[in-house]
């Protein structure tokens, strides 16, 4: 039985992320970054094949219709993270 179906779901995700991670800064940056700033991008880890997507849910389509079978790490070309959570703030004085 896999290693990957023994373990917790959570050290699962955890481990997608950081393979995501390590293949998007590792063989994928330096390719997409000067052309797709901003898009999304779907990786599949293993295999390092990438969707782009002007939203996170069409590079997300793309994959699972290439690769229904596959989980993708989920990104935004030349950003930290693909979302990100706040909102804006003002002073009163």
């Amino acid at each position: 039985m896999s290693s990957l179906l023994e373990s917790k779901p959570e050290d699962a995700n955890d481990d997608l992320v950081k393979r995501g991670q390590s293949t998007y800064r590792e063989r994928l940056a330096s390719l997409l970054e000067p052309s797709h700033d901003g898009e999304f991008v779907a990786v599949e880890p293993d295999s390092a094949q990438y969707f782009l997507g002007n939203t996170a849910s069409a590079a997300l389509i793309a994959a699972r219709a290439a690769m229904p079978n596959n989980l993708f790490y989920l990104t935004r070309v030349g950003r930290e993270t693909a979302h990100t959570v706040g909102g804006h703030a003002s002073r009163i004085g």
